[in-house]
């Protein structure tokens, strides 16, 4: 048995060796040619009623992470508002209760804005920040269940 181990570290050792190096070749086809709708790299994103949903999406990213980094709240309004003033059309928008049905905090707040046939989905909460792009769900929303009024 010990005769056969070291054949088997060997065999394992090349396996690794031989995976390692597949993901360095390089494909046969050109590199794509940059979007002339990309921004300059360190450039700031903006928002226009001409932004894509990706162009969007990375504004309304900067938007969130300036106020939660500046040390803003991460409640429903403060997330609403903090869009509405980099421009967001608060009737396009949805929010998520910050409280659970029982009145205790909720573990995540979620918001969003309808452009088009396009949402900015925002999620915030104990992990963090995520956002997405996502298709408008039927009827025209973003959010799936119960969210709350934005009728400030």
């Amino acid at each position: 048995m010990s005769r056969t181990r070291p054949l088997v570290v060997r065999a394992g050792a090349a396996l690794l060796v031989v995976l390692a190096l597949s993901g360095c070749t390089t494909g046969a086809g050109p590199a794509p040619a940059p979007s002339s709708a990309a921004p300059e790299p360190g450039a700031e994103p903006t928002l226009t009623d001409a932004s894509t949903g990706a162009e969007a999406l990375a504004y309304f990213d900067v938007v969130v992470r300036r106020h939660l980094d500046g040390g803003g709240a991460s409640d429903g309004r403060s997330m609403v508002d903090a869009l509405v003033a980099a421009g967001f059309d608060k009737s396009a928008m949805q929010v998520t209760s910050d409280a659970t049905s029982i009145g205790r905090a909720a573990d995540s707040v979620q918001f969003s804005v309808l452009r088009g046939t396009d949402c900015l989905v925002g999620q915030v909460g104990g992990v963090g920040f995520s956002s997405q792009l996502a298709p408008a769900l039927d009827g025209g929303s973003c959010l799936v269940g119960t969210t709350r009024a934005i009728d400030w």
